[in-house]
């Protein structure tokens, strides 16, 4: 079972520079917020799907459908009820806190969207490196990259206790949701036992090679800007440019009761 989300490819996305595709992801963060209609929602949601496509990592996506969907849902039920709005539908529905539901769902989903790709195109320590170049301190940056690489042990490590549990003979399938969802708890004090003695067995590790002792550092892997980052680059101002000067109708009834 691969915990890992990154997908080595030799595409155009991957080949582009960690800050490059750093960039990309924050823009479309800012620009998910940024956008008040759902014209322009499904506009952005293109473009990322395009860009993932291109990158050929949108298969990832499979293993966050679930997530996506309930994401989605929530939001649309949650606003459903709290939106203001004067067009009644069934009870304290409103159409326009249904809109904003949708469009609150969307901008979320869009974001996660985006995280994912960036993620499945780009390596652990291309991520750290780009870090670094970015004038974010060696530690920082180095914790972070650490933080996502832990993400997939410890999904891997929970998978690994619960299929050793169910080969001893625990039922984690029968009865109700709230049965299961029991039955998983004592399993998640293993899980932080493992972990805990996996990061101690990492500090150690880190602390026998010399973590720390000079702030000057070089680097096996080595990143720059090509043609494809400044195209990159340049799509990105053209198409801030456009969205602050095009007219953009805001949604209605997005407030809380």
């Amino acid at each position: 079972m691969d915990m890992f989300l990154y997908l080595d490819k030799g595409t155009l996305v991957h080949r582009l520079d960690p800050r490059t595709k750093l960039a990309v992801m924050v823009a479309t963060f800012a620009a998910a917020l940024a956008a008040e209609s759902l014209a322009a929602l499904a506009v952005l949601a293109a473009a990322v799907a395009a860009y993932g496509q291109c990158g050929q990592v949108l298969g990832n996506l499979r293993r966050i459908k679930i997530i996506l969907a309930m994401i989605f849902l929530a939001s649309v039920a949650l606003w459903s009820f709290l939106g203001q709005g004067a067009d009644k539908l069934l009870g304290p529905v409103t159409a326009e806190g249904l809109l904003y539901g949708v469009a609150t769902g969307v901008k979320l989903n869009i974001m996660i969207i985006a995280g994912m790709i960036f993620l499945s195109a780009t390596k652990i320590e291309e991520i750290s490196l780009g870090l670094q170049k970015l004038r974010i301190p060696y530690r920082a940056a180095f914790a972070f990259s650490t933080a996502i690489r832990l993400v997939p042990t410890i999904v891997g490590t929970s998978y690994i206790i619960i299929q050793a549990q169910r080969s001893r003979g625990l039922d984690l399938d029968s009865g109700g949701p709230l049965t299961r969802i029991r039955k998983y708890v004592p399993l998640l004090i293993p899980v932080f036992v493992s972990v805990i003695r996996g990061t101690h067995v990492f500090a150690m590790a880190l602390e026998s090679k010399g973590f720390g002792y000079s702030d000057r550092r070089t680097s096996y892997l080595e990143t720059a800007f090509k043609t494809g980052d400044y195209i990159v680059f340049a799509a990105l101002i053209l198409a801030a440019l456009v969205l602050r000067t095009a007219s953009v109708q805001p949604l209605s009834g997005g407030g809380l009761l």
